[in-house]
């Protein structure tokens, strides 16, 4: 088994994302399966062509992409991903779309083919906070686990995939009091355990 495993650049003046650096550190082989790491960028649309084209290069069995939801104090897989494209703040492209659609001839919504609840009770055993999220929002995070759902309905039916949010690191935390964290070491493991129940389910 081959798994895509993507991470977000940083992105509203932050000048870290521990989504791409949780990917980074992942083993290279997690529970048998291959684990392929890339860097996407927070822009809509540029992030799914990337990913469009790993998945072309690399032909994977599963993509997991992770994010960053600041304020979250849990590592949540997403159940769902809308077809709406509303930024809170712009992409790192500038662009900041306001109630569109991501995919006109696209469905309303589509859901995850991973096992979430599995990953979640596989984060939990290893001792840390994992969730089911029904949320995934409507910034770039939502918009490219829709656009790679969109992509398996149209292109690549085979394929599984979804997406996790993970919560800020310690250190993006210092300025904003009571907001939660969790280190780069506990994000590597909780992702690490989810991969490995994806594998076995």
């Amino acid at each position: 088994m081959k798994i895509l495993v993507t991470g977000f650049d940083p992105f509203g003046g932050e000048t870290t994302n521990p989504a791409i650096e949780a990917v980074k550190q992942l083993p290279d082989k997690i529970a048998g399966a291959d684990i392929v790491k890339l860097e996407v960028p927070t822009e809509f649309n540029r992030c799914a062509e990337v990913v469009r084209a790993a998945i072309l290069a690399e032909q994977p069995d599963v993509v997991l992409s992770i994010g960053q939801a600041g304020g979250r104090a849990a590592l949540t897989p997403e159940l769902v991903a809308i077809n709406l494209n509303d930024g809170r703040i712009p992409d790192n492209a500038g662009q900041q779309p306001v109630d569109q659609p991501i995919q006109p001839a696209g469905a309303a919504a589509y859901f995850t083919q991973l096992p979430i609840k599995a990953m979640v009770r596989a984060i939990q055993t290893a001792g840390l906070p994992g969730q089911v999220s029904t949320t995934a929002g409507t910034y770039v995070c939502n918009h490219l686990m829709y656009q790679v759902q969109y992509l398996r309905a149209t292109e690549f039916p085979t394929l599984r995939a979804g997406f996790m949010h993970i919560p800020f690191l310690p250190s993006q935390v210092t300025d904003k009091p009571n907001m939660p964290s969790l280190s780069l070491v506990d994000d590597v493991r909780g992702i690490t355990a989810a991969i490995a129940a994806i594998v076995t389910e």
